[in-house]
Protein backbone atom coordinates (compact mmCIF):
# COMPACT_ATOMS: atom_id res chain seq x y z
CA UNK A 1 0.00 0.00 0.00
CA UNK A 2 1.20 3.50 -0.72
CA UNK A 3 0.36 6.00 1.99
CA UNK A 4 0.46 9.72 1.77
CA UNK A 5 1.69 10.91 5.15
CA UNK A 6 -1.16 12.14 7.18
CA UNK A 7 -3.79 11.08 4.65
CA UNK A 8 -5.72 8.02 3.59
CA UNK A 9 -4.19 5.17 1.60
CA UNK A 10 -3.56 6.19 -2.01
CA UNK A 11 -3.37 2.68 -3.48
CA UNK A 12 -3.48 -0.89 -2.28
CA UNK A 13 -1.63 -3.68 -4.11
CA UNK A 14 -3.21 -7.06 -4.43
CA UNK A 15 -0.90 -9.87 -3.38
CA UNK A 16 0.67 -11.62 -6.38
CA UNK A 17 1.02 -15.36 -6.58
CA UNK A 18 4.56 -16.62 -6.04
CA UNK A 19 6.28 -17.46 -9.28
CA UNK A 20 7.09 -21.11 -9.90
CA UNK A 21 10.61 -22.12 -8.90
CA UNK A 22 12.99 -25.04 -8.93
CA UNK A 23 15.00 -26.38 -6.02
CA UNK A 24 18.73 -26.29 -6.81
CA UNK A 25 21.02 -28.57 -4.86
CA UNK A 26 24.20 -26.82 -3.71
CA UNK A 27 27.38 -28.74 -2.99
CA UNK A 28 28.01 -28.81 0.72
CA UNK A 29 31.57 -28.04 1.54
CA UNK A 30 32.94 -30.76 3.73
CA UNK A 31 34.02 -29.28 7.02
CA UNK A 32 37.74 -29.81 7.35
CA UNK A 33 39.19 -29.20 10.74
CA UNK A 34 42.85 -28.36 10.46
CA UNK A 35 44.48 -29.34 13.71
CA UNK A 36 47.78 -28.25 15.15
CA UNK A 37 49.79 -29.03 18.25
CA UNK A 38 50.39 -26.68 21.13
CA UNK A 39 53.06 -27.04 23.77
CA UNK A 40 51.75 -25.53 27.03
CA UNK A 41 53.19 -24.78 30.45
CA UNK A 42 51.81 -27.29 32.93
CA UNK A 43 50.94 -25.00 35.84
CA UNK A 44 49.35 -22.15 33.86
CA UNK A 45 48.31 -23.67 30.54
CA UNK A 46 50.14 -20.87 28.71
CA UNK A 47 50.90 -21.76 25.09
CA UNK A 48 54.65 -21.80 24.46
CA UNK A 49 55.03 -23.43 21.03
CA UNK A 50 52.64 -24.04 18.12
CA UNK A 51 53.44 -26.87 15.69
CA UNK A 52 51.72 -26.90 12.29
CA UNK A 53 51.89 -29.84 9.89
CA UNK A 54 50.82 -28.45 6.51
CA UNK A 55 47.90 -30.09 4.73
CA UNK A 56 46.95 -29.94 1.07
CA UNK A 57 44.35 -27.27 1.82
CA UNK A 58 47.04 -25.10 3.45
CA UNK A 59 49.24 -25.29 0.35
CA UNK A 60 46.80 -25.10 -2.56
CA UNK A 61 45.89 -21.58 -3.76
CA UNK A 62 42.45 -20.45 -2.64
CA UNK A 63 40.40 -19.44 0.37
CA UNK A 64 41.72 -22.16 2.70
CA UNK A 65 45.32 -21.15 2.02
CA UNK A 66 44.48 -17.50 2.64
CA UNK A 67 42.81 -18.42 5.94
CA UNK A 68 45.86 -20.45 6.95
CA UNK A 69 48.25 -17.63 5.98
CA UNK A 70 46.31 -15.21 8.21
CA UNK A 71 46.56 -17.64 11.12
CA UNK A 72 50.24 -18.17 10.38
CA UNK A 73 50.95 -14.43 10.39
CA UNK A 74 49.14 -14.14 13.73
CA UNK A 75 51.44 -16.84 15.16
CA UNK A 76 54.51 -15.11 13.70
CA UNK A 77 53.41 -11.78 15.22
CA UNK A 78 52.79 -13.37 18.63
CA UNK A 79 55.11 -14.16 21.52
CA UNK A 80 55.06 -17.88 20.68
CA UNK A 81 57.53 -20.27 19.17
CA UNK A 82 56.23 -21.43 15.78
CA UNK A 83 57.18 -24.67 14.01
CA UNK A 84 55.83 -25.38 10.52
CA UNK A 85 56.40 -28.76 8.90
CA UNK A 86 55.94 -28.95 5.12
CA UNK A 87 56.12 -32.54 3.88
CA UNK A 88 54.15 -31.87 0.68
CA UNK A 89 55.74 -31.51 -2.75
CA UNK A 90 52.54 -30.08 -4.26
CA UNK A 91 51.57 -26.45 -3.95
CA UNK A 92 53.58 -23.27 -3.71
CA UNK A 93 55.91 -22.86 -0.73
CA UNK A 94 54.83 -20.77 2.23
CA UNK A 95 56.00 -17.17 2.55
CA UNK A 96 59.58 -16.81 3.84
CA UNK A 97 60.46 -20.33 2.65
CA UNK A 98 60.80 -19.55 -1.05
CA UNK A 99 64.61 -19.33 -0.82
CA UNK A 100 64.68 -23.12 -0.64
CA UNK A 101 63.09 -23.55 -4.08
CA UNK A 102 65.33 -26.50 -4.99
CA UNK A 103 64.08 -28.52 -2.04
CA UNK A 104 60.97 -30.68 -1.90
CA UNK A 105 60.23 -30.19 1.79
CA UNK A 106 60.83 -27.63 4.53
CA UNK A 107 60.93 -27.18 8.27
CA UNK A 108 60.38 -23.56 9.35
CA UNK A 109 61.05 -22.58 12.97
CA UNK A 110 60.55 -19.10 14.40
CA UNK A 111 61.75 -18.73 17.98
CA UNK A 112 60.07 -16.08 20.12
CA UNK A 113 63.40 -14.70 21.38
CA UNK A 114 64.32 -13.93 17.74
CA UNK A 115 61.06 -12.55 16.30
CA UNK A 116 62.74 -11.07 13.22
CA UNK A 117 64.26 -14.30 11.94
CA UNK A 118 63.51 -17.97 11.48
CA UNK A 119 65.42 -21.15 10.83
CA UNK A 120 64.66 -22.85 7.54
CA UNK A 121 65.63 -26.50 7.09
CA UNK A 122 65.16 -27.40 3.41
CA UNK A 123 65.50 -31.02 2.37
CA UNK A 124 64.70 -33.20 -0.59
CA UNK A 125 63.33 -36.64 -1.21
CA UNK A 126 66.75 -38.29 -1.14
CA UNK A 127 67.71 -36.72 2.18
CA UNK A 128 66.70 -37.65 5.70
CA UNK A 129 64.29 -35.37 7.47
CA UNK A 130 66.46 -33.05 9.58
CA UNK A 131 66.28 -33.33 13.34
CA UNK A 132 65.59 -30.10 15.20
CA UNK A 133 65.34 -28.75 18.74
CA UNK A 134 61.78 -28.08 19.83
CA UNK A 135 61.74 -24.51 21.21
CA UNK A 136 60.51 -24.23 24.77
CA UNK A 137 60.81 -21.64 27.53
CA UNK A 138 64.24 -20.55 28.76
CA UNK A 139 65.92 -22.98 31.19
CA UNK A 140 63.86 -25.93 29.88
CA UNK A 141 65.85 -28.64 28.12
CA UNK A 142 64.74 -28.58 24.51
CA UNK A 143 64.14 -32.08 23.15
CA UNK A 144 65.57 -33.02 19.79
CA UNK A 145 62.74 -34.02 17.47
CA UNK A 146 63.59 -36.83 15.08
CA UNK A 147 60.57 -36.41 12.83
CA UNK A 148 61.85 -39.02 10.38
CA UNK A 149 61.93 -41.70 13.08
CA UNK A 150 58.46 -40.66 14.28
CA UNK A 151 57.00 -40.89 10.77
CA UNK A 152 58.70 -44.24 10.11
CA UNK A 153 57.15 -45.59 13.32
CA UNK A 154 53.68 -44.38 12.32
CA UNK A 155 54.16 -45.85 8.83
CA UNK A 156 55.08 -49.24 10.27
CA UNK A 157 52.38 -49.34 12.97
CA UNK A 158 49.60 -48.15 10.62
CA UNK A 159 50.54 -50.59 7.86
CA UNK A 160 50.80 -47.90 5.20
CA UNK A 161 52.92 -50.27 3.10
CA UNK A 162 49.67 -52.20 2.49
CA UNK A 163 47.69 -49.09 1.54
CA UNK A 164 49.99 -46.83 -0.46
CA UNK A 165 50.04 -47.70 -4.16
CA UNK A 166 53.72 -47.60 -5.06
CA UNK A 167 52.89 -49.02 -8.49
CA UNK A 168 51.14 -45.73 -9.38
CA UNK A 169 53.07 -42.60 -10.35
CA UNK A 170 53.15 -39.96 -7.61
CA UNK A 171 51.35 -36.65 -7.91
CA UNK A 172 52.96 -34.29 -8.68
CA UNK A 173 55.15 -36.28 -11.03
CA UNK A 174 58.81 -36.83 -10.25
CA UNK A 175 61.60 -35.70 -12.53
CA UNK A 176 63.22 -38.44 -14.62
CA UNK A 177 66.21 -38.54 -12.25
CA UNK A 178 64.01 -38.71 -9.13
CA UNK A 179 61.80 -41.36 -10.73
CA UNK A 180 64.81 -43.54 -11.53
CA UNK A 181 66.06 -43.16 -7.96
CA UNK A 182 62.62 -44.03 -6.50
CA UNK A 183 62.25 -47.07 -8.79
CA UNK A 184 65.68 -48.33 -7.72
CA UNK A 185 64.86 -47.79 -4.04
CA UNK A 186 61.52 -49.62 -4.32
CA UNK A 187 63.23 -52.51 -6.09
CA UNK A 188 65.73 -52.82 -3.21
CA UNK A 189 62.95 -52.75 -0.60
CA UNK A 190 60.83 -55.31 -2.50
CA UNK A 191 63.78 -57.63 -3.20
Amino acid sequence: MVINRGGPAVATATPAEEAPFLIVELPLKEAVEEGYLEVRLVPTGEVVTVIELLSHTNKQPGRDRETYLQKREAFLDSHLHFVEIDLLRAGPPMPYTERAMGSHYRLFIRRREHPGQARLYPFSMRQSIPTFSLPLIPDDAEPTVDLGALLNGVYDRAGYDLVIRYDQPPIPALSAEESAWATELLAKVAG
